[in-house]
């Protein structure tokens, strides 16, 4: 069972998280960039450009200084640039290969990751695991990159969020739970496992009894832990909300957040203490009705987050296209205060296209907040005047067919 959320790191001298930033972005062969150098500074960095010139690249680019596939959640051999001489021969080492590297202001001082694929692997065939590198060294896994940083991302394709399936609200929640709880990835991977372990069993219907006992109280374990991981998150983040600008007049409501599902309905019951046995009693007795139904029907992977239109109470889902916008934008800054809060390190914050669905109002108040947490933000954008209230705290750049070059 979870121990409460992440390791809280120092703070510096003013009681602030310590500030993460990028100084130096270097890509080779990712998406529309053969080869690209970037220099930064702890000022915000304003992406602009038009439509498909490769904003939203660099972009993800950054989001692979996380664990998972990136802020597209696409499969790694995608992301490679093609070749065109080459780009489906795979007798060609290089062959889909692609490669990020940064220096950064991390955690624990200034670091050098790199990550990417390498081709071919070992075995001459296509590679299709993402290598991660920290100051030359190969890191077991990409957990590591926690040691030094948090990305956080709002793109577009998260509009749908609240209108969408449950689904895609657990992975954005699980997100928001691994951001301050690194081991919270594993805890996931390892009930989904055992789940899929025992569909495999209720097939059989000859399986051991003892052998369905044992997976059960394998799920009962991590999915209680997943689902306690999860409760104390969104405890936390109500905290953040109840605290932030509130009203009609604030720039983005505050959203009203719950969690429903199986074990969180036995939790409201008051059997916290008694949960995982209670759990495990119900995958038992389930074992007829998942058979037929040839998945597992109860526990942490049908929950769902619910979101409500605080100041209008309403349900997020028959808000307006703005007003869920506005929410979601409240929600992820929220998330990026408590992470600085509990990591006791600033995320950097990747908004893909952010300006253009807010007023200038709402706008100047974005990037006033974002200052208030202390982020480093990477914003993109087709018109630079929708970054004007920045002023001096960024650095503009121009993005044309896979070049950049910084703007006066």
């Amino acid at each position: 069972m979870t121990q409460g959320l992440g390791n809280k790191r120092p703070v510096d001298r003013n009681g602030k998280a310590t500030p993460i930033w990028i100084e130096q972005l270097k890509l080779s062969h990712f998406r529309n960039y053969a080869s690209l150098k970037m220099l930064t500074d702890q000022r915000h960095v304003v992406l602009t450009g038009e439509n498909g010139a490769g904003k939203t690249n660099l972009l993800e680019a950054v989001s692979f200084l996380s664990p998972g596939r990136g802020l597209r959640r696409t499969s790694y051999d995608k992301v490679a640039q093609q070749r065109a001489a080459n780009g489906n021969d795979r007798s060609d080492p290089l062959a889909g290969s692609w490669a990020v590297h940064v220096e950064m202001q991390g955690a624990e001082g200034p670091v050098e990751i790199g990550t990417g694929l390498q081709g071919v692997n070992g075995h001459g065939a296509p590679d299709t695991q993402r290598k991660v590198h920290i100051n030359g060294a190969q890191a077991r896994s990409s957990d590591a990159l926690l040691e030094h940083s948090r990305i956080l991302w709002l793109t577009p394709a998260m509009d749908g969020l609240f209108t969408g399936a449950a689904g895609d609200r657990r992975r954005f929640l699980d997100r928001m739970v691994l951001a301050i709880d690194p081991s919270h990835g594993r805890r996931v991977n390892d009930f989904e496992k055992a789940m899929r372990s025992r569909n495999k069993l209720l097939e059989d219907s000859g399986a051991n009894a003892s052998w369905l006992d044992a997976i059960e109280g394998q799920m009962a374990e991590t999915g209680v832990a997943v689902a306690f991981a999860r409760g104390e998150l969104v405890a936390l983040l109500r905290g953040i909300i109840a605290k932030g600008p509130a009203g009609p007049d604030a720039p983005f409501p505050n959203a009203d957040i719950t969690l429903e599902g199986t074990l969180e309905d036995l939790l409201l019951q008051g059997a916290a203490a008694d949960l995982e046995d209670n759990y495990r009693a119900l995958l038992a007795r389930s074992r007829p009705r998942d058979r037929a139904a040839g998945r597992t029907l109860e526990g942490p992977h049908r929950s769902n987050l619910a979101v409500r239109h605080g100041p209008k109470n309403m349900e997020a889902a028959l808000c307006s296209t703005g007003e869920q916008k506005a929410l979601l934008t409240g929600l992820v800054l929220a998330h990026a205060q408590l992470v600085g809060d509990v990591s006791g390190m600033t995320p950097i914050l990747l908004l893909d296209e952010i300006a253009a669905h807010l007023d200038e109002h709402r706008r100047s108040a974005l990037f006033d907040l974002i200052d208030t947490i202390g982020c480093q933000a990477w914003m993109t954008g087709t018109d630079r005047p929708m970054f004007n209230s920045l002023g001096e705290r960024a650095r503009f750049f121009q993005v044309a067919s896979g070049q950049v070059e910084e703007a006066g």
